[in-house]
């Protein structure tokens, strides 16, 4: 089973080509090849390295909260800006 993690872009690089997601205080480069338009502070699905697609704020939020419910984050105290330091996206 494949998991994709909702993410906030913080920063993207000259070229357009990465981004930087946070998680909480987690933050990992990915790529943005695979969407177009992505701007600082859009949420996108995470999933090794790659971001597939923006969401909404609150379907990031809905995704997180159902992840906790899961079991799958259950050290997220605040969706989506609050994350395990142990987090991988």
């Amino acid at each position: 089973m494949c998991l994709a993690i909702p993410a906030r872009i913080t920063a993207i690089d000259p070229s357009g080509e990465t981004a930087t997601v946070a998680l909480g205080a987690v933050s990992k480069n990915c790529s943005l090849a695979l969407i177009e338009g992505a701007a600082v502070g859009d949420y996108v699905l995470i999933h090794v390295g790659y971001a597939l697609n923006r969401i909404s704020e609150e379907e990031a939020r809905q995704t997180l909260d159902l992840m906790r419910e899961m079991g799958v984050l259950n050290d997220l105290q605040e969706a989506p800006t609050a994350a395990p330091s142990s987090l991988t996206l």
